[in-house]
């Protein structure tokens, strides 16, 4: 009774089904209607591949993972999912016609109609043989393109209304159409050589096709690109576009081919190289085991031990290092890691560990030594013999920082070769002009690959001491950028309180630096970081005075460069005034480099004349220098005994010196304008405002009238025009020159001044006073106005100097006045009112 139950029922769903399905029918049928009566009320033409109610079908439909089939296509598949295999068997029980569609996400398990594509196959099912583990394996044979025009159902199976695209037929095939189907072949033929992934046998078959769209489905059908890629080509309805697709993707994947391949090629060039490095160095162990060449290893880190403890290095250090030996021992010492460790155990043990230099240097011998290679320098000098002074009496005193500032050619760096050979220590160098790496000074990390130490253990290990002189040349021309500061690496190395642990990043433990004698020289101080100038003793090292000068080339140069050039004192005589026109005229510098290339090209033209006409001597006199040097180069004012009207005398630095100033005034009528020319800079201009603001507060005790500043203009002119010009030493200078012009009493030439004025007409001290008083000297100038406060300064003139020349201090520009000026100044006359 229950199984007559269960069959009627079947029956009854059965029935169902059949019904559901011609609802279907209908459902569609009336939708195809309804859509081209749309069409034809907004007058719109059918697309190309649009087809009539005979062209759409309802089918199951299966959804391709990965995967995509082309008409003309034959290819088994396996399904597994529920809706998949009861679509499969529909089309089975009907008329083995399926539609299949590419799945846009390979990883959807369920998917809905949003989740293919709308154009997919219409296929034959040709056969199929079930797996185990309820899969099914599918054979099927690609009929023609096909588009989703609507879905009947979804559960328990993919039912959709199906519009067949049928291929164009070609009695014959356009020319157009027939030069696309060449160069696909032609770059397909290409495809096939580069990939090396299919016969070559594909080709002829693939060749026998005449139709443009089936040669481009079943070219496609052999590429192997994305689902993607496929798609697009299985889109494209017409022929002619399907081919151009087709060939532009072919050349695309032809390209990544040939870079894949060049890649391939590198890596197995790579692994080969690696491994033939392999074999050789197992050869090369297995022929140092058969010689013994291990011993000999062996018997080398024994040696390093030994070497080690003589060192009586710290506990921390000693332990370090030894760790570094005994892993040479456990690896392959011909290994890249052994490499790294015997180069660093190497560095190691070069440098100078508890080795110092001979300390019983005598006070006189040293000073003897820096006065043979130098002439002046006394400041330099005094410090060093203080310091050989101290070390006899204290030997654990820490050496002294030196920064040597001063011009160039002034025998900074010579200098410090002296120190080093008047204490009698070794001298290493090390010039930091452009220095911006970091490493430089600390040394690379030992992770780097070449890494080595920085240049202070290197000139450390070339020293072969604990105790060198080491110079730092050029400190005020380091630089820094992203690879570090190399400026605040040197502050644990310029630190006394630091130093005596300074680590370099190769070694990885301190090392002690406080025994160097550290010397840095500069040309100034302005752009030495502040914290790394605070932990130097400055020296300054002014410019040589002419009579230095003329002594340094006549004890020197002159020597020196006569030598050089193969020549005698006895066949070239230049004589002492020929010095000082040289000095003069020729070279304007603080310090010898200039003097000595001019006394270098006076012996080159000497030996030529020697050589050329057998002279027996040659004589260099004032007379005939331009022979030798050419005309004149430079020129010095020489101050005369006159008077001038609004004209006086200034006295400035310079980099290269001093040198005095003829300050020119002039009042016009005008409209109460101050006019300042000769490229003066902003303090020079704010001294010149205010030394007329000054004159006009006591323009009654001056004689001039109170508006004078309204009715003149005031031109203040510095020769020469084309130089720049700044500082407030000129103040009292142009007050005074301005106070000349007003009065109308003449300003002597002969007397030279310098001194900052204040809006009370005080003059305050200024800078540059052994330089300036030279520079009055060398014009002949014999009296000199300097503020009250230089007169510290004074001592520092060279005596014989300083005998010559009449000093005045002032503390008010008034008191400048008389010593100016021809004529005593008469007050205006005061106007009583009754």
């Amino acid at each position: 009774m229950s199984k007559e139950k269960d069959d009627k029922n079947k029956d009854i769903m059965d029935e169902i089904e059949e019904a559901a399905e011609k609802v279907a029918e209908r459902v569609a049928a009336e939708f195809i209607k309804r859509r081209q009566v749309v069409m034809e009320m907004e007058d719109e033409e059918p697309e190309e591949e649009s087809a009539s109610e005979d062209d759409t079908r309802i089918m199951p439909m299966i959804p391709l993972r990965g995967l995509s089939i082309f008409p003309s296509m034959v290819l088994h598949f396996d399904i597994g999912r529920e809706k998949s295999i009861s679509a499969l068997e529909k089309a089975m029980v009907r008329d083995q016609i399926v539609f299949l569609a590419a799945q846009k996400d390979a990883e959807t398990d369920l998917p809905t109609i949003d989740d293919f594509y709308r154009v997919g196959t219409i296929a034959r099912i040709k056969q199929m043989l079930k797996l185990p583990g309820d899969s099914i394996r599918v054979l099927v044979e690609g009929i023609s393109r096909g588009v989703i025009v609507g879905m009947v159902h979804e559960v328990p199976y993919f039912k959709s209304i199906i519009r067949e695209i049928k291929e164009p037929e070609y009695e014959e095939v356009p020319n157009e159409l027939e030069a696309l189907m060449r160069t696909v072949l032609d770059t397909f033929e290409e495809y096939i050589s580069v990939s090396q992934r299919l016969p070559l046998d594909i080709l002829s078959s693939v060749a026998s096709v005449e139709h443009p769209g089936r040669l481009a489905d079943i070219v496609t059908s052999h590429l192997e690109v994305r689902t993607e890629t496929k798609q697009k080509i299985l889109e494209a309805f017409d022929p002619k576009e399907r081919l151009e697709i087709l060939g532009e993707t072919m050349t695309n994947e032809i390209e990544i081919l040939k870079i894949e391949q060049d890649i391939n090629k590198k890596v197995r060039s790579k692994i080969n190289k690696t491994q033939r490095e392999y074999y050789l160095r197992e050869q090369i162990r297995t022929i140092q085991e058969e010689l013994g060449e291990d011993e000999l290893i062996e018997d080398e880190i024994r040696d390093w031990l030994k070497q080690l403890k003589s060192l009586k290095l710290s506990e921390k250090i000693h332990k370090k290092i030894e760790k570094e030996i005994k892993r040479l021992s456990k690896i392959q010492p011909s290994s890249a890691e052994g490499g790294v460790i015997r180069t660093y155990v190497e560095w190691v043990f070069q440098l100078p560990w508890n080795v110092y230099s001979a300390k019983d240097v005598e006070i006189p011998a040293a000073e003897s030594i820096l006065n043979e290679d130098h002439y002046g320098l006394e400041k330099v000098k005094e410090r060093i013999l203080e310091y050989l002074s101290v070390m006899q009496l204290v030997e654990s005193m820490k050496a002294p920082i030196i920064c040597l500032v001063g011009p160039p050619g002034v025998g900074k760096t010579s200098i410090a070769k002296s120190i080093a050979r008047a204490v009698g220590r070794e001298f290493v160098r090390m010039s930091l002009g452009g220095v911006r790496d970091e490493a430089e000074i600390r040394g690379h990390r030992r992770t780097y690959i070449g890494a080595i130490p920085g240049r202070i253990i290197n000139g450390m290990k070339e020293a072969g001491t604990m105790d060198p002189v080491f110079l730092f040349d050029e400190i005020d021309k380091i630089g820094n950028d992203f690879r570090g500061d190399p400026a605040s690496a040197l502050l644990e190395v310029l630190d006394p309180e630091q130093n005596k642990e300074f680590t370099d990043h190769y070694l990885e433990f301190p090392f002690d630096l406080s025994k160097v004698l550290f010397i840095t020289t500069a040309n100034t101080t302005d752009t030495i970081p502040r914290p790394l100038l605070d932990r130097m003793e400055v020296i300054e090292v002014p410019g040589y005075t002419e009579e230095e000068k003329v002594h340094i080339a006549e004890q020197f140069l002159i020597p020196k460069q006569l030598t050089e050039h193969g020549l005698t004192k006895e066949r070239v005589h230049i004589s002492e005034q020929t010095v000082h026109d040289i000095i003069n005229y020729y070279t304007r510098e603080s310090g010898v480099r200039n003097l000595e290339r001019k006394i270098a090209g006076i012996c080159r033209k000497s030996a030529r004349k020697v050589v050329e006409t057998k002279a027996e001597r040659v004589n260099v006199t004032s007379g005939n220098i331009e022979k030798y040097l050419g005309k004149k180069i430079y020129r010095y004012d020489v101050i005369e005994n006159e008077t001038k009207t609004g004209v006086t005398t200034g006295l400035a630095w310079t980099i290269v010196g001093g040198t005095t100033l003829s300050i020119e005034t002039a009042l016009v009528p005008g409209t109460g304008q101050i006019v300042l020319t000769g490229q003066m800079g902003d303090v020079m201009k704010e001294s010149a405002k205010a030394g007329i603001s000054y004159i006009r507060s006591i323009a009654e005790e001056l004689g001039v009238k109170k508006t004078f500043y309204k009715d003149d203009d005031i031109h203040i002119h510095i020769p020469e025009g084309a130089t720049p010009k700044d500082g407030p030493s000129a103040g009292v200078t142009m007050c005074t020159a301005m106070i000349s012009t007003l009065t109308g009493i003449p300003a002597r030439q002969d007397v030279a001044m310098t001194g900052e004025i204040t809006l009370r007409g005080d003059i305050l001290p200024v800078g540059g006073i052994r330089e300036k008083v030279l520079a009055a000297h060398r014009a002949g100038i014999r009296k000199v106005l300097l503020p009250q406060e230089n007169e510290r300064d004074i001592d520092e003139i060279p005596s014989n100097v300083r005998r010559k020349m009449e000093f005045v201090l002032i503390r008010h520009a008034k008191e400048a006045i008389p010593h100016v000026l021809t004529k005593k100044i008469k007050p205006a006359k005061k106007t009583v009112k009754h």
